[in-house]
């Protein structure tokens, strides 16, 4: 006796409702989830605290007056451009700009004027930056 054989349906995973599952935990961590923006820091700077280095042959100190105004070598300059940074930076140096370059700054000058006196020693090429800090006062009791 010869049977016939059925004919077998390919049985496939029905999807539909994995998909709907995946949309509702979607919307769910997009709505339980809260975003919030920080727009401010709270930087505690660090204190320097050790021996004073000894002074180098020679070097180059850039000043910064809390105004923002730059010196180079004692010799305060006309702006406060790059520009004159650069150019007075170069006359100084005479090319050699493995000197040590030194930063010092008032507590109050602007940010900006820091980063842009790193960023022209960085264009032209000084390796050996440092900046100038002081000591911690004692507390009082």
């Amino acid at each position: 006796m010869k049977f016939r054989r059925q004919k077998t349906e390919d049985e496939g995973i029905n999807l539909t409702p994995l998909i709907d599952v995946v949309f509702l935990l979607l919307i769910f961590f997009m709505v339980s989830t809260t975003f919030t923006k920080e727009t401010h820091l709270s930087v505690d700077l660090p204190e320097a605290v050790g021996e004073q280095s000894s002074e180098l042959p020679k070097q180059i100190e850039i000043l910064i007056n809390s105004d923002g105004s730059y010196s180079v070598n004692g010799l305060a300059l006309v702006n406060n451009k790059v520009a004159t940074l650069k150019s007075a930076l170069e006359k100084t140096a005479e090319g050699d700009n493995q000197l040590p370059l030194v930063i010092t700054a008032d507590a109050k000058t602007p940010h900006q004027a820091v980063v842009q006196a790193m960023d022209v020693a960085g264009q032209l090429g000084f390796a050996r930056l440092s900046i100038t800090t002081r000591q911690p006062e004692p507390e009082k009791d």
